[in-house]
């Protein structure tokens, strides 16, 4: 079942519904400090994890793939580990695009197969909140709209973890189109002063398919709808109309008519994003297009120095 995250979490400041859910915060704070933590496991291959503390649509899964290329380039031998999740096929399939993923209920034991196949660097995809591993490096993303929503941890706001815990951190990551970056940039130094802040911007790849003269409706079950919104509206596409579903949003073909009818009744095209066309096998989606795009580093030579390779 997927659901969508409550509007109240993307509130600058929290409202009645975050605080009349701070009883439950509490509590499950309070049970997570009394979980045991898991022994630590070392591995021979270097552990580099792309996380995040606000949960989705922060751009973990660009910023993994532009690493592995960054050191594929380099003649690095590098993979990707991730956590199964039944609902999240579309993120591995892509990642399945663009180099070897090793998939496993434990992030521990996919780390094992890797190093046995001899990968020297294993880019793990999420796992930040992962205790019984060991990282080599980590990258905290945020998206640059969302940022810390109303600053309040689950189930009060979007956070995984207290904002605080940024100071035990050396890398944060924000992901988007260059908007409010020194507003970020400002209260980021204000809970750590040493951290290193590193820029991802979004960049179609396709965007020539797409007529800039013709008119677009845009639909996407992705954790930063309003991103993708913004990219491609900043490359000339005209959208009269954006749908969002859930993010891992499992798309039925009523799903799909109905936004035919709407883009019918509009007279406009049909995009998605490349995550949500995965998503779309055995359906009939003749009609429908998808931009691709990656993530692109503005000082990439800045990444490289923190990945120590």
């Amino acid at each position: 079942m997927n659901l969508k995250k409550p509007k109240f979490w993307d509130y600058k400041k929290p409202n009645i519904y975050a605080y009349l859910l701070y009883p439950i915060t509490l509590l499950v704070n309070g049970l997570n400090l009394l979980k045991k933590k898991p022994p630590i496991k070392k591995s021979k291959i270097k552990v580099i994890c792309v996380g995040n503390i606000y949960i989705g649509g922060t751009g973990k899964t660009s910023l993994s793939i532009k690493i592995n290329k960054i050191l594929n380039t380099r003649n690095i031998k590098s993979c990707f580990v991730k956590k199964y999740y039944n609902n999240q096929r579309d993120e591995q399939k892509i990642l399945e695009k663009n180099g070897k993923l090793f998939l496993e209920l434990k992030r521990s034991e996919a780390l094992k197969k890797a190093e046995n196949e001899g990968y020297e660097v294993a880019i793990l995809d999420d796992g930040l909140q992962d205790n019984s591993i060991n990282f080599d490096v980590s990258f905290v993303c945020f998206n640059n709209v969302n940022w810390i929503g109303n600053g309040m941890t689950i189930p009060s706001g979007p956070l995984r973890e207290n904002i605080k815990n940024l100071k035990n951190y050396e890398h944060i990551v924000f992901n988007g189109n260059l908007e409010n970056l020194e507003y970020l940039r400002k209260h980021a130094l204000q809970m750590n002063p040493k951290i290193n802040i590193h820029i991802g911007k979004y960049e179609p790849l396709n965007i020539k398919d797409f007529n800039k003269d013709d008119k677009y409706l845009v639909f996407s079950g992705i954790g930063n709808h309003e991103t993708f919104i913004s990219m491609i509206k900043n490359n000339g596409i005209q959208v009269v109309k954006d749908i969002e579903y859930p993010d891992h949003y499992q798309f039925t073909q009523n799903d799909i008519k109905e936004i035919s009818k709407i883009a019918n009744e509009l007279n406009c095209k049909v995009i998605t994003t490349e995550k949500d066309y995965m998503r779309l096998n055995f359906l009939n989606i003749e009609n429908i297009k998808f931009i691709k795009s990656e993530l692109n580093i503005i000082n990439e030579d800045k990444l490289i120095q923190s990945i120590k390779y």
